[in-house]
């Protein structure tokens, strides 16, 4: 490919019709789509494909990075990769058991899945009149050398047979609706790096936010799933069992005394207690693998909630929304037991009580959030959410991490953005621009930085599975334009949203 383009480069100049076929020719040799199916080709040039070779995944997997990118805009690239995400050689595990060569899973929807010849339980017992053993990688030799049709003998199971009476009875029901189950991720999954899988080569590779379909959850440890946006062939991923038992026993960052649970140590947990107060309690007891999700059509959030450290610019955000869109967007008004100043009418900006009228509604419920400060309390009432939805608006939050618990039911349906803090060094620029215009004259120090970016990263790695959206503040005006982008895109494309929503 790379010799051709040269020689073209090489030619001497020419005129008329000539000169027009050389840029016409070099045009197409130096097409994005004709260079990639090329490289496939001298790769396959390279190292011909036999039936059961040790490098065949590894080299289909280097052609399917060469051509994936072009799926999108040509469709015989799209049908390779098809073709070159199911090769014939996968589909089927195996297991020693009793001296046998049992098989042990049928990945769904492969050609063996298909052909419905082969059962989970069969036992191997001969290939071309070839006695097989106990041994994959003898099975995997005779496979390897034999050309042409290929005969094996097996050892049904019998575990799914029927009596003739029960073959009958059967034809007469009417097939059972299996529900389709799709999940969201929320981890990073890659089988080469896991060492419990049974087969790397049959393991799907996944990332954190990704929805699967999953086909088969009959083994305890090992599910069969497929991508939903990629398509293609299932594989296997582990089970919520399986990931739960090794997460487990992962140490948490936060937490000193060992895998999983325990107390922190004096000096962490005077830390954390001060970040409570900071507005940022966290969860080290909750394990997110999977969670199951449905697909919705378009449809306008009831809530909009963001979350984020203290000093990242989630007010700044809400408020700019109420004011460019109020007819789409509001917010509550906070309760507090504190009196009003003389400029202060009841309403506006707070909602003023009793203390004791206050901690009444908070003993029985009705407080989303609350706190103490000076001596007075403040707080956001569940019913003055549902007031603003009400109106037919997305109703803006900016609170505390632990109100998701509350918040994400079918009740407010929310949408959560995480405004995360920038680096120190631009959170340190940005904060000296606002005090040089004026608009603040509250002077925050080095300590103080620090204090907002670590919070805002302990908030992120404990409530990362509750976020839809994740937005660094190193620009308020960039903040805004993703943030509006997002909520415009919730009323024009579908959603995968939690199943309790739905059902």
């Amino acid at each position: 490919m790379q010799q051709v383009l040269e020689n073209l480069t090489e030619l001497p100049s020419s005129t008329g019709a000539e000169e027009i076929d050389l840029i016409f020719l070099k045009g197409i040799m130096e097409n994005p789509i004709v260079k990639s199916l090329a490289k496939a080709h001298e790769r396959l040039e390279d190292s011909k494909l036999e039936a059961v070779s040790d490098n065949n995944l590894e080299l289909v997997n280097e052609i399917l990075e060469d051509i994936t990118p072009l799926v999108n805009v040509d469709e015989n690239a799209a049908e390779l990769v098809g073709i070159l995400k199911e090769p014939h050689f996968q589909g089927v595990t195996f297991r020693v058991e009793n001296n046998d060569l049992v098989i042990a899973r049928i990945l769904h929807g492969g050609m063996i899945d298909r052909q419905g010849l082969l059962h989970v339980g069969d036992i191997i017992k001969e290939v071309n009149g070839h006695e097989v053993g106990n041994n994959p990688k003898e099975l995997q030799e005779l496979l390897k050398n034999i050309s042409g049709s290929v005969t094996l003998k097996i050892l049904p199971s019998y575990r799914d047979t029927i009596t003739p009476q029960q073959s009958c009875i059967s034809m007469e029901r009417q097939p059972a609706r299996v529900r389709q189950v799709f999940v969201k991720c929320h981890f990073d999954y890659n089988p080469y790096n896991d060492n419990l899988i049974p087969c790397k080569e049959a393991g799907l590779k996944f990332s954190k936010g990704e929805i699967l379909q999953i086909v088969n959850r009959e083994d305890p440890n090992w599910w069969q799933a497929s991508h939903v946006k990629e398509g293609g062939s299932a594989g296997l991923i582990p089970s919520q069992f399986l990931e739960e038992k090794r997460k487990a026993f992962v140490r948490r960052d936060w937490d000193n005394s060992g895998p999983f649970c325990g107390t922190l140590s004096s000096k962490k947990k005077k830390k954390m207690m001060y970040l409570t107060t900071r507005n940022a309690e966290f969860d080290r007891h909750e394990i997110q693998i999977y969670e199951e999700v449905a697909k919705m059509p378009p449809f306008q959030r009831k809530t909009l909630v963001l979350i984020g450290a203290q000093g990242v610019g989630r007010r700044s955000l809400k408020n700019r929304f109420i004011v460019l869109n109020p007819s789409r967007f509001g917010t509550t008004v906070p309760f507090t037991s504190r009196k009003p100043r003389e400029d202060e009418k009841d309403g506006q900006a707070y909602k003023f009580v009793s203390r004791s009228e206050m901690e009444a509604d908070i003993k029985a419920g009705k407080y989303l959030e609350h706190g103490e400060y000076e001596g007075n309390l403040y707080g956001t009432k569940i019913d003055s959410i549902l007031e603003v939805v009400q109106t037919g608006r997305t109703c803006i939050l900016d609170v505390n991490p632990q109100a998701l618990k509350v918040l994400r039911t079918s009740e407010f349906m929310p949408y959560v953005v995480f405004i995360a803090a920038p680096e120190l060094e631009t959170l340190r620029a940005m904060h000296k621009a606002v005090v040089d215009a004026g608009i603040t004259t509250k002077l925050l120090t080095d300590s103080d930085l620090k204090k907002t970016v670590d919070e805002s990263a302990r908030i992120q790695r404990a409530y990362n599975h509750y976020f839809d959206l994740i937005i660094v503040n190193d620009n308020l005006d960039k903040a805004f334009e993703k943030l509006q982008t997002a909520t415009e895109k919730l009323r024009m494309e579908p959603q995968w949203v939690p199943i309790s929503w739905v059902y």
